[in-house]
């Protein structure tokens, strides 16, 4: 298990589960969390022994966004060049979005509220499954901020719509489970002692799969969020290419032939 403050990395049957636990905190955010959250973020991509991420916190809360005192502490005479909120360049794509910029599937499991950075990062995973207890609020509006990561205004529209995600942004008000599951930003809601179980099981059937397709599958849908179909084509017929040239391939197509398991090697 690798740890920073409040954080946990357990690796276990090639399913990487990070929490987030600071329970005393309803799981809020200091500065260095999130430093060693991404940390933990980028370690858990680039591990071989790595493929699939779960990311959680502990029952009944998945993250309360920043901690406002560390946020208190860094407003005041501070410009935009110098604030330590505005935590990178613009093009450092895995500081504002690690787990978009994870190469792994990444599965949300939230129970309880995930509020501010913590409704940003679930956004960022790739499925997420909640419980009646979920409740998600982009609450910047409330604090004269925009959404901090930037996934609130360019991933949350595509992923509910713009006018759904306009009506969060302005209000700040919070989105219940069974709103988010009817709109298809939660996959499934299951019961909350149920959540980390389901979370496994679905990683499973993700491990069925290759990770050198996987990789090009994340980076075709996320990239293709801001392409046009002429650039997507481009960007898809290198991607097959790649694959059929791989290891992966020739296994998945060894092990259909002689009806047995592949065991993938993601090369």
């Amino acid at each position: 298990m690798t740890e920073h403050d409040h954080l946990h990395l357990d690796v276990d049957d090639s399913i990487a589960t990070i929490t987030i636990d600071r329970a005393e905190k309803r799981n809020a955010m200091t500065f260095e969390m999130l430093n060693g959250f991404i940390s933990l973020v980028r370690d858990a991509g680039r591990r071989d022994d790595v493929r699939v991420v779960i990311v959680t916190g502990r029952p009944g809360v998945f993250c309360a966004g920043i901690d406002l005192a560390a946020l208190a502490g860094a407003t005041g005479s501070l410009t935009p060049d110098d604030d330590p909120q505005v935590r990178g360049e613009a093009d450092e794509a895995d500081v504002w979005w690690p787990l978009v910029s994870c190469p792994k599937p990444v599965i949300g499991a939230i129970d309880g509220p995930a509020v501010g950075m913590g409704a940003e990062f679930s956004s960022q995973c790739d499925v997420r499954i909640g419980t009646p207890n979920s409740r998600f609020a982009w609450n910047f509006a409330h604090r004269g901020l925009v959404p901090d990561t930037g996934a609130g205004t360019w991933l949350l529209p595509r992923l509910i719509g713009h006018q759904r995600a306009l009506h969060l942004l302005y209000s700040g008000d919070f989105l219940d489970a069974d709103d988010a599951l009817a709109m298809g930003y939660l996959s499934e809601v299951v019961p909350a002692d149920q959540l980390q179980q389901r979370a496994r099981e679905l990683a499973e059937t993700f491990l069925v799969g290759s990770p050198f397709s996987h990789r090009r599958m994340k980076e075709l849908v996320y990239e293709g969020l801001a392409r046009d179909v002429g650039d997507h084509m481009q960007a898809h017929v290198e991607a097959l290419k790649e694959c059929f040239s791989s290891s992966d391939h020739k296994e998945g197509v060894a092990s259909f032939l002689e009806r047995r398991p592949a065991t993938f090697t993601g090369t």
